[in-house]
């Protein structure tokens, strides 16, 4: 009989619980699908034949698909009757179980497919799945313009993380009254129109940087909140400078996207848009220092290279500290998110650091 060490069989197992997360993840997302979360929530109790008359398949198939519910207790069977109810399933509040099927949603439609060709990703720098699929050569931002299903699952599970990090940011965005800010990669004006609601006694005048394409919406987007004397549009690209003589400059959600070599030319474009002394807002999905404290890892890499850019992922707040110092910068402060305070479902943990232009 062959045995294996503890440290052996500690790596077999982890290898096993990789085997299994796609086939984990789709059985628990073909519940919800089918509807059979929803009708048990209305009708407790019910078989197996009754729930495949009801959402259509077999008897036999609806027994096997809830084998891992039942196991995991999300869901309950009493082997007395021969019927399934919810269990945990019937604890989340709605507004959780909204946010957790959306990223359930992205996961399938974004990424599932295009990590099948997660390898020759890697080898290219490039997203082979969209290629492969769609036809389509660029990044997940750019395809999203184009096709409807990457737009609508990407933008649900975007808006809701946007949502919750946005109001921690500003609550700890110190800006001077009367700054000249830029947003850069700011899309459609929405920073900026944020920076004046949650900053209105500062009284700051906001610049939305991004692709000229962006102007007419983010304009629009200023007049419906009254800001077209306080928010501004100006068209370009990061990577062939930015306009100068700002005091404060903001990136939000964008670093992720790039490697090193990319995110310096950001921040060496960054520098030379701020005043001697202005001062430098980064907001960016972080890796804790100690990584066996993180669920990030499990996404993100594979997320970004794969199904998004082809290139980038989350640093650790000491990686972008040291890549700042190489830009010029002084680092101020650094702040992560308390995940205690955080939804438990989340997989973002985001980071904030100011610096200071030299």
């Amino acid at each position: 009989m062959t045995t294996w060490d503890p440290k052996t069989a500690s790596v077999l197992t982890t290898l096993r619980d990789y085997l299994v997360g796609p086939t984990r993840f789709m059985n628990v997302l073909s519940c919800f699908e089918l509807g059979i979360v929803d009708l048990l929530r209305d009708n407790p109790r019910m078989t197996a034949r009754e729930i495949a008359e009801s959402v259509g398949g077999t008897e036999a198939a609806i027994q096997q698909l809830l084998f891992l519910p039942v196991k995991d207790e999300l869901i309950s069977f009493d082997k007395e009757t021969g019927t399934y109810a919810l269990d945990g399933l019937s604890l989340p509040a709605d507004v959780d179980m909204a946010r957790v099927l959306k990223w359930y949603t992205m996961i399938k439609v974004v990424c599932l497919r295009q990590l099948f060709y997660l390898t020759e990703s890697v080898k290219t720098g490039s997203l082979v799945g969209l290629r492969e699929l769609y036809g389509f050569e660029g990044t997940l931002y750019e395809a999203t313009a184009r096709h409807e299903d990457l737009r609508t699952a990407w933008g649900g599970s975007m808006d809701s993380v946007t949502g919750a990090i946005d109001e921690w940011f500003f609550g700890n965005f110190e800006v001077p009254a009367g700054a000249k800010v830029l947003d850069v990669a700011g899309n459609t004006g929405l920073g900026a129109i944020l920076t004046r609601k949650y900053k209105p006694e500062q009284n700051v005048t906001v610049a939305c940087f991004d692709f000229p394409e962006k102007e007419a919406a983010a304009l629009e987007n200023f007049r419906a909140h009254g800001e077209t004397e306080h928010c501004s549009f100006i068209g370009g690209d990061v990577f062939k400078g930015l306009p100068t003589g700002f005091d404060v400059v903001m990136i939000k959600h964008f670093l992720g996207m790039f490697d090193r070599e990319n995110v310096l030319r950001i921040f060496n474009a960054v520098h030379d848009a701020l005043q001697p002394g202005g001062e430098l807002f980064v907001l960016a999905p972080v890796y804790p220092e100690d990584l066996t404290s993180s669920v990030s890892v499990d996404f993100f890499p594979a997320y970004f290279i794969g199904c998004t850019m082809g290139e980038g992922g989350p640093q650790q707040m000491s990686t972008y500290s040291q890549w700042l110092a190489e830009a010029g910068f002084e680092v101020v402060s650094t702040l992560q998110q308390d995940i205690s305070t955080m939804p438990p479902d989340m997989i973002h943990v985001h980071g904030m650091i100011r610096a200071v232009r030299k």
